[in-house]
């Protein structure tokens, strides 16, 4: 917890982290992970009463940030370890590259948005994040400078993993992606590369915005 919580908050962030068990989530670690992480510091200050609902929520750009119990999910299929590094594609709000620090060794996290990265970098200075780096750039080509990864997370979807991904991630690596159209329902999956090839794991229908090429221009 952070020390200068009110005890308000700390009943919040309390009844956060068991409401998550309810729905399921039993990695300690990862649940540790989401209650060190403060949701408020990365939600629009409008929407503060919502910080700890399980809910989706609006961010700049036209993109939002999943509701916790994906991002606990998510993470939870991601298997991460202390001495890991990981991709995450759509850095977003910063809020699952957080939790992520929490977990891994160092967090490569991106996005096409330079507002999003920029402001996700002070939220993770603020938190004294210091193995987390944010870079703008096209998440389907990923960060071949930084690879290769132990773990890869993309939170856009998209009809398949990007080749570039797969190149990246090491053998006994896993991607965790939603993969579909991005009008329709989509499927969370957990693929792992192995020497004999990859095995996929269908884990829960999802709703994500498209997994667009390129940079934007602006913003």
């Amino acid at each position: 917890m952070i020390e200068s919580e009110s005890e308000g908050e700390k009943a919040e962030r309390g009844a956060f982290i068991l409401g998550l068990r309810q729905r399921g989530i039993r990695d300690v670690a990862v649940l540790r992970a989401m209650e060190l992480v403060p949701r408020a510091l990365f939600v629009d200050p409008a929407l503060r009463r919502h910080a700890y609902d399980d809910v989706a929520l609006p961010i700049a750009c036209g993109q939002t940030m999943s509701q916790p119990s994906l991002v606990a999910a998510m993470t939870e299929a991601l298997g991460v370890t202390a001495d890991h590094t990981v991709l995450e594609v759509g850095t977003g709000s910063g809020y699952q590259a957080a939790v992520l620090a929490h977990l891994a060794a160092r967090v490569v996290t991106m996005d096409r948005y330079r507002s999003l990265v920029s402001e996700a970098q002070v939220r993770f200075e603020v938190l004294g994040l210091r193995n987390v780096t944010a870079y703008v750039g096209d998440g389907l080509q990923g960060m071949p400078a930084r690879a290769p990864f132990d773990r890869i997370m993309v939170t856009a979807a998209g009809e398949d993993i990007p080749g570039a991904l797969v190149d990246q991630l090491k053998f006994g690596g896993v991607v965790v992606m939603p993969i579909g159209k991005p009008e329709e329902v989509q499927t969370l999956v957990r693929v792992a590369k192995e020497q004999a090839g990859r095995t996929r794991t269908d884990l829960m229908p999802v709703r994500f915005v498209p997994l667009v090429p390129g940079a934007a221009a602006t913003l």
